[in-house]
């Protein structure tokens, strides 16, 4: 699946266009299922493919409030495996009086970065990937992560929020 930009404005008004609640009955059909699971499988693939750590629906041109996201987990700080989430209609409930600000990219704007504001803690509610509710706890870079990706289905792009935005600099070894 191609991951869609803001460089093509066709991509870009869909990018800005916030998503359509997702039906978590549609779990339950059999034949759905299977269209949704194989959809998953597809975002999945072109995220962890993008080195990605988070891709929305409309991200690859889907109407619907779903996303994947993925944060490492660590020993000795070396990457020992990754653990996904996948969130249907995502919403917070909560977030910390306290906010950070770091360094954000994108896969839909390529090369650019920029400093963001989030919440340092959330509470986010949505139904998981069988269609039951959930309810949890994020900080630190999952939240991050989570806030960047619930914007995203929200039609607003992380350059939308950002300060000192600049293109990636390319340190070539020679």
């Amino acid at each position: 699946m191609k991951i869609l930009t803001i460089a093509n404005k066709k991509e870009e008004k869909i990018l800005r266009k916030k998503t359509a609640d997702f039906d978590p009955a549609l779990l339950k059909d059999k034949k759905r299922r299977g269209e949704i699971d194989e959809i998953l499988k597809k975002i999945k693939e072109t995220m962890v493919k993008a080195n990605g750590v988070g891709l929305a629906a409309n991200q690859i041109g889907l109407d619907m409030q779903v996303f994947i996201a993925r944060i490492p987990e660590l020993e000795k700080e070396e990457i020992i495996d990754w653990n996904f989430y996948v969130i249907f209609n995502p919403k917070i409930t909560e977030f910390s009086k306290e906010k950070n600000i770091d360094e954000e990219g994108c896969l839909s704007v390529p090369g650019i970065y920029g400093s963001v504001e989030r919440f340092s803690k959330i509470i986010i509610a949505g139904q998981d990937k069988n269609g039951k509710k959930i309810k949890f706890k994020a900080d630190g870079l999952l939240s991050r992560i989570f806030q960047h990706e619930i914007d995203h289905l929200n039609g607003i792009l992380f350059i939308d929020k950002a300060k000192n935005l600049h293109k990636a600099e390319i340190v070539k070894n020679l």
